[in-house]
């Protein structure tokens, strides 16, 4: 089964060689979304708070181009500039995640691309 690149305008474009998602037999992996507002191309004003909810906004977009939803989300990695954000990053994402929890791995990153505060990856079941 040959794999399938997705791409929409409806999140940032790839910075890099690399895909904004791929699709192989019933599962979709999604790159890193940092807080890009699709529309300018500019990062969002504000906090990690901000910053979270366009992540995650970014994210849906591309998993809806993929065919499937933040409900099909088996696994995310979450990527934060500062552990200190954890909270506030985890209430933003217990909003877009209030049904459907999927794993998780949160981890600190030296440096996040362009300063970013957050960037979440994740994998989504295309059978659901």
């Amino acid at each position: 089964m040959a794999n399938r690149t997705i791409i929409t305008q409806n999140a940032p474009g790839a910075i890099g060689p690399y895909s904004q998602a791929v699709a192989s037999g019933d599962m979709l992996f999604c790159s890193g979304q940092i807080p890009i507002d699709p529309k300018t191309g500019e990062f969002v004003e504000g906090g990690i708070a901000e910053q979270t909810h366009r992540v995650l906004q970014n994210l849906e977009a591309v998993l809806v181009a993929g065919g499937a939803s933040l409900e099909s989300v088996v696994k995310t990695t979450v990527f934060l500039a500062d552990m200190n954000d954890f909270v506030a990053m985890n209430e933003v994402y217990s909003r877009f995640f209030a049904v459907n929890k999927p794993a998780r791995a949160t981890v600190q990153a030296a440096r996040l691309p362009r300063d970013a505060k957050v960037e979440i990856e994740c994998i989504a079941s295309l059978s659901k």
